[in-house]
Formats: C-alpha cells, sequence, structure tokens
C-alpha cells in the first residue's frame, strides 16, 4: 500500500466506498421490493378468495360453481367447504400437505416441506344455505421468482456499474492529478539540467491544483530571480573590488622597490589609503543590504527633525560640490518632525546629494526641496545634469547598476549601490520614491513619508 501512487489510492478507495455504498443502496432495495412484494401476494390472495363468493349461487337447493372461480387469480387455487369443513368444490395443490383447520380472515403461512405457501380462509353466508368457507392457496414460489429476477439484475449489473465507476473515478482523479506529475516532471529537469526557466504554466483554474501550480511557477520565478541577482551580484563585487585591490597591489610593489623616492611612497600610501576607504564604503553598504534582504537590518526610530537634517547634509555637500562649480540651492519648509533612524534618513540625503553632484553638469545647479502637508513629507533632489533614458530609468534601483558612461572609461565615481540604498531606506520607513528624467535637461528625485509625529 505505500508503494503505490496517490492516483491509485485515491482511486481504489473511492471504488470500495462506492462500492459498499451501491451494495447497501441494493440491498435496501430488494429489502423494500420483497416486502412490496409479498404485500401485493398477500392482498392480491386476499382480494381472489373474496370475489369468488361472486361466482357461487344456491338455487333450488344446489350450489352452482362458476367456472371462472378457478381463473380469478393467477397461480392461486380456491377451493371451497361448508360449514363443516368438508370440500365442496375447488381444487388443492398436490405439493400442499398443511392448514386442514380453516381460519376466519387470517394469512397462514404453510411449510410443507418443500414449498412455502400462503393460506387464506374467508367465511360469508350465502342466501338459503347458509356460511359457505373459501380457502385461496398461493405459493411463495411465484414472489420469491419475481425477487429472484431482480437480483439476477441486480448481481448483473453491480459488477459493470463498480466497473464504470471505478474507471471513471480513475480517469477524474488522473485528469485532477496531471498536474502534479507536471510538476514533478518539472522539478526533476529543473534538478537534473539546472534551467531555472522551465515551468508549469497549467493555465487558468480556481481549484487546490491549479493554485498550486501557479504557486510553484511563482516560487521558480523568484528562485530564477534570486539566483539571476545572485550571479549577478558575485560577478558585479568581484568587479568592483577588483580595481583598488589592483591598484593597492601595485602601489604596494612599487613602494616598497629601493629606488622609490620618500615622497611617491606617501603618495602610494595616499592612494592605497583612498582605495581602502572606497573598499571600506563599499563593503559597509554592501552589509546593509544584505542584512535588509534577509530582515535583520534594525532601524533606530527616533523623533528627528527632518528640515535641520537636510540643512545639515546640503552644506556639508556644499564644499564637494564647490569642486564642480555646482551649486546648491534649498527649499526647505522648516521643522519638519519626522520619526525614523537619523544615520540611514542622513545617508538617503547624502546619496541623492552626490548623485546629483555626479552626474550633473559642471558649474550646474543641484536643487534640494522638502515640505509637509501634515499627512505627507514630501522631498526631493533635482539637478540638470546629464540625465536618464527612459530604457534605464526602471534599472538605475539595481545595486551596481550605473548609467554613466565614464563606467566603461575606468573614470569610477561609485560602486553603483547608492540608489537601491536610497530606495531601501525609503520603503523601511513607508514611504517611495521615484524618478524623472530628461536625456540632457537634468534628473529629478521625488521621495515621500507619511507623517509621522
Amino acid at each position: 500500500m505505500k508503494n503505490m501512487s496517490i492516483k491509485l489510492k485515491i482511486t481504489l478507495w473511492y471504488t470500495l466506498f462506492m462500492t459498499l455504498l451501491v451494495v447497501g443502496i441494493l440491498w435496501l432495495l430488494l429489502f423494500i421490493t420483497n416486502s412490496r412484494l409479498l404485500s401485493n401476494a398477500r392482498l392480491r390472495l386476499k382480494d381472489t378468495v373474496t370475489r369468488s363468493f361472486h361466482e357461487i349461487d344456491y338455487e333450488d337447493g344446489v350450489l352452482e360453481f362458476d367456472n371462472d372461480i378457478n381463473f380469478l387469480g393467477e397461480g392461486i387455487y380456491i377451493s371451497v367447504y361448508d360449514a363443516h369443513g368438508k370440500l365442496l368444490y375447488g381444487r388443492i395443490p398436490s405439493l400442499f400437505n398443511g392448514a386442514p383447520v380453516l381460519v376466519m380472515d387470517e394469512i397462514q403461512q404453510v411449510d410443507s416441506g418443500q414449498t412455502l405457501w400462503y393460506v387464506y380462509d374467508y367465511c360469508q353466508k350465502i342466501e338459503g344455505y347458509g356460511n359457505l368457507w373459501v380457502r385461496g392457496i398461493a405459493s411463495q414460489t411465484q414472489t420469491d421468482a419475481a425477487l429472484q429476477i431482480v437480483v439476477n439484475l441486480a448481481l448483473v449489473f453491480l459488477p459493470f456499474f463498480v466497473l464504470c465507476i471505478a474507471a471513471g473515478g480513475y480517469l477524474i482523479i488522473r485528469r485532477t492529478l496531471s498536474p502534479l506529475a507536471d510538476m514533478t516532471e518539472t522539478a526533476q529537469k529543473i534538478s537534473s539540467g539546472n534551467d531555472l526557466s522551465r515551468r508549469i504554466r497549467l493555465g487558468t483554474g480556481n481549484d487546490e491544483v491549479h493554485k498550486m501550480a501557479h504557486t510553484f511557477d511563482k516560487m521558480m520565478d523568484k528562485l530564477e530571480d534570486s539566483f539571476e541577482n545572485e550571479k549577478q551580484f558575485t560577478s558585479d563585487v568581484s568587479h568592483e573590488l577588483r580595481t583598488p585591490v589592483t591598484v593597492i597591489l601595485s602601489q604596494c610593489e612599487y613602494a616598497l622597490q629601493e629606488d622609490t623616492p620618500a615622497q611617491e611612497i606617501k603618495d602610494c600610501i595616499r592612494s592605497i589609503a583612498a582605495q581602502a576607504r572606497k573598499m571600506s564604503s563599499l563593503i559597509s553598504q554592501l552589509l546593509t543590504l544584505a542584512r535588509a534582504d534577509k530582515g535583520i537590518q534594525k532601524l533606530h526610530y527616533e523623533l528627528l527633525n527632518l528640515s535641520e537634517l537636510a540643512e545639515i547634509i546640503t552644506e556639508e555637500q556644499k564644499g564637494i560640490a564647490s569642486k564642480k562649480g555646482i551649486t546648491l540651492e534649498t527649499c526647505i519648509q522648516p521643522d519638519i518632525l519626522f520619526r525614523g533612524d537619523e544615520t540611514m534618513l542622513m545617508r538617503l540625503f547624502i546619496n541623492l546629494i552626490s548623485n546629483s553632484i555626479t552626474y550633473g553638469k559642471e558649474n550646474g545647479l543641484t536643487r534640494i526641496s522638502l515640505s509637509s502637508d501634515g499627512n505627507l513629507i514630501t522631498g526631493s533632489v533635482s539637478d540638470n545634469g546629464i540625465g536618464i533614458e527612459k530604457d534605464k530609468l526602471d534599472k538605475i534601483w539595481k545595486r551596481f547598476y550605473q548609467v554613466n558612461p565614464a563606467r566603461s572609461s575606468g573614470e569610477r565615481e561609485g560602486a553603483g549601490l547608492g540608489l537601491p540604498m536610497v530606495k531601501w531606506i525609503t520603503e523601511a520607513h513607508g514611504g517611495t520614491v521615484c524618478a524623472e528624467s530628461t536625456p540632457g535637461s537634468g534628473t529629478v528625485f521625488t521621495f515621500t513619508f507619511p507623517q509621522n509625529k
């Protein structure tokens, strides 16, 4: 039983249950049929005996019996007796040898050894003659024969009916469970071929199997995305770390040469320190995002003056912006209170402003705005830089993605983790962030937070 398939187990149990149900119903029908046949036989016996008196006349001191008296009831023997029990007319079955006593208006069941008989006696007064008895005798064999026909039909049709039930049940169950076989086959092919793109694609349906198949497909979509992201993540991290590591190794080798001047050794150390800081920042951001993915990055909420925080970050970024001649303008509504993680919100402003500086034009402009209507806090960072093409706007939130063409030329300004970090910080605080851009005209990043004083 343990080695049977679910399909076969369900079919067997279903067939067994339906067989028992059909047998029970047939038994009940046979019981009712038998009772009905016996009841009809008794009623017919009584009716035949009582009608027999209409075929008996007494004229001129002589009892006259109509010949039709023997044909009133098929299979019923009629005999007539006087008041003393003497047989006057009729016939008695040769196998009948019981019930010598006449009993008024009562059906007797007599067993003669080979056959079971029903006997009914009735007495009625004949005018001019006196009391006259009529006895009707009927064999139960006829009733049993009718019942036997029903039994035979049941025995013929029962196996056929059970086979139809089993076949129909098997087909229905096989069709219902066929998606499970498809799921198994798909899982085996994925396991053997490492092809995560395979899907069941069962189609529309609201039953449990369809829901399971759709859930399986959705799970595979997520697994495939996760696997692809993992591969891309590994590739990008390797790419991002390879450059600073190469620079550090080359600088170390040059500094360790005996004829390297002291000033150049200092320059090598500065270069190594810069690359180490870049690697430290990269690792820190990767660690934060990894914790966020696992849901273990905790936020420390406190009531903040978001307006002051934005002003402070803007002042800090002015020194960096001035190197490219970029002007930072602010339009910040004062004293906007917000409950959030101060470190993460600082990083949000830093990332957005530094991004606008990185991709802004020389001597350009970056505008930082922040406002609240009592229900929603809205902030934006806009620039008049190189802009982003529309087909790339949805990709800027992916890790390590950079729109800057300088990426290929070796001018590395960042690792492509700033905007993904902004997106996570915003969503972690219950907000949203979006970007609008026109190539050659600039980009606007807009974020919103629900007011939560």
